[in-house]
C-alpha cells in the first residue's frame, strides 16, 4: 500500500496560493490581460517547467515585476515557490485547464498570432 508524502512543513517563506477550488475565471482573465504578465505565462507555457523570477526581463521596475508575480500567484495563474535562495515559477496548467477547458490554450494561442501580426511585439 502506498501514501501520500507529506506536506512540507510551512515556513515563513511559503507564498499564499488559491486552492484551486477558489480559483475565479474573472481574476485568471484580469491577470492574462496585461502585456507583461502575458509574457511571463508565455514564457512559462514554452518552457514546461519552472523558471526563477531571474529569468524574467521585463521592462518595469523591480517592485512592478514583484506586482505581476503577485498578480499571477493570486489569481491562480502561477505556482511560486522558494529553492534555495530562489523564487521559482510554475504555470498550473493543470489546475487552469480543470476549470476553465482549453481557455489557457486559446490565450496562448492568440497571444502567438497576435505577437506574428505584430512583428514580434
Amino acid at each position: 500500500m502506498t501514501t501520500a508524502a507529506p506536506a512540507p512543513a510551512p515556513s515563513g517563506r511559503d507564498l499564499p496560493h488559491p486552492p484551486c477550488e477558489e480559483i475565479r475565471l474573472e481574476s485568471v482573465l484580469h491577470a492574462l490581460s496585461d502585456p507583461m504578465r502575458l509574457q511571463v505565462v508565455r514564457e512559462l507555457a514554452a518552457d514546461g517547467g519552472e523558471l526563477s523570477c531571474s529569468h524574467f526581463v521585463l521592462p518595469v521596475t523591480k517592485s512592478t515585476t514583484t506586482h505581476h508575480f503577485r498578480v499571477l500567484r493570486e489569481s491562480g495563474v502561477i505556482r511560486q515557490v522558494y529553492r534555495g535562495t530562489a523564487k521559482m515559477n510554475g504555470l498550473r496548467a493543470d489546475d487552469l485547464e480543470a476549470l476553465f477547458p482549453g481557455l489557457l490554450g486559446r490565450v496562448l494561442e492568440a497571444a502567438a498570432r497576435q505577437s506574428d501580426r505584430l512583428g514580434g511585439r
